[in-house]
């Protein structure tokens, strides 16, 4: 399973969650800095990256998971969106 290391880690929080809520804000962050391209408007890889990870969590019915579960990529991502304050 991409992007999420162990979708039921989320009972043994050690650190820091990303929840639902936080993972949209930080689909819309990138969308606004990435927007999607082309006729077919395809989402860039940091959009497209996130939204696997959010589609993964819904799919497994986890509302959060723990940072360090999350594959590196989302993981830099979702980083950078909170070191730019949004």
């Amino acid at each position: 399973m991409p992007f999420l290391k162990c979708p039921h880690a989320a009972a043994y929080n050690t650190r820091m969650n990303i929840h639902l809520t936080d993972l949209e804000q930080a689909i819309n962050f990138w969308r606004s800095r990435r927007p999607s391209t082309g006729e077919e408007r395809a989402l860039s890889r940091e959009v497209d990256t996130l939204a696997t990870l959010y589609a993964l969590m819904i799919f497994h019915r986890v509302k959060s998971v723990p940072v360090e579960q999350i594959e590196e990529d989302a993981r830099a991502l979702i980083d950078a969106w909170r070191k730019a304050g949004a």
